[in-house]
């Protein structure tokens, strides 16, 4: 299988995280499955965990390792409507696989902070972005953040699947998620330094599947 080169680099270099091999391989099998079925992932995350979900996003939006060209027809349609810029457009642009932060859009989160309730920044997103079939990535070293587990409640009401990526106890995120990805960390720094090369393996056993 071609995820197994990706998971084999990973554990020969973390192997405190060998006995998480079935969860990350499940992981990237259900982004994998939402994005052959034509869905997206959420991703959010506070803090650290914030920065991790908009890299996770941006790995996912445009080549990461491999090469994502875009389809002929759409470089063609590119050509016939724009013979100045369409050609180089067509050589550029890159496949991107729909992935949104949840965590990026200021003015939307200050006013669900402002006039809904500050712990459902996220859910509200879920609410209006989620749709059956979608994946939603939830990052909390603790497990236990309210924001990123009332998402993963709304998620998992609307259908979505949840991965869920804690440190070694899980949280309360534990109880919500399809594939739990608790790293044998419980310190914050330490946790984040593990979720980093897992989520790099995801991103990459996904890329090298679908293109």
């Amino acid at each position: 299988m071609k995820e197994n080169i990706f998971l084999e680099q990973l554990l020969n270099r973390y192997s405190q995280l060998a006995h998480l091999e079935d969860a990350i391989r499940n992981a990237a099998n259900l982004i994998i499955e939402t994005y052959k079925n034509g869905g997206k992932v959420l991703v959010c995350g506070n803090g650290g965990s914030c920065s991790d979900a908009d890299h996770i996003v941006g790995e996912l939006m445009k080549s990461f390792e491999g090469h994502r060209p875009l389809d002929n027809e759409l470089q063609e349609r590119l050509l016939e409507i724009s013979p100045e810029r369409g050609n180089q457009l067509a050589e550029k642009l890159q496949q991107g696989l729909p992935a949104i932060s949840l965590t990026v859009h200021n003015a939307l989160i200050t006013a669900i902070a402002n006039d809904i309730d500050g712990d459902m920044i996220f859910a509200q997103q879920v609410i209006g972005y989620g749709q059956r079939g979608d994946v939603l990535l939830g990052l909390s070293t603790s497990g236990n953040s309210q924001n990123v587990v009332d998402a993963l409640i709304v998620a998992k009401a609307k259908g979505l699947k949840i991965i869920g990526m804690t440190g070694e106890m899980g949280g309360k995120m534990k109880d919500v998620c399809d594939v739990l990805i608790n790293v044998p960390e419980k310190r914050t720094a330490f946790v984040q330094e593990l979720h980093l090369p897992i989520y790099h393996t995801i991103c990459m056993i996904v890329e090298k599947e679908l293109f």
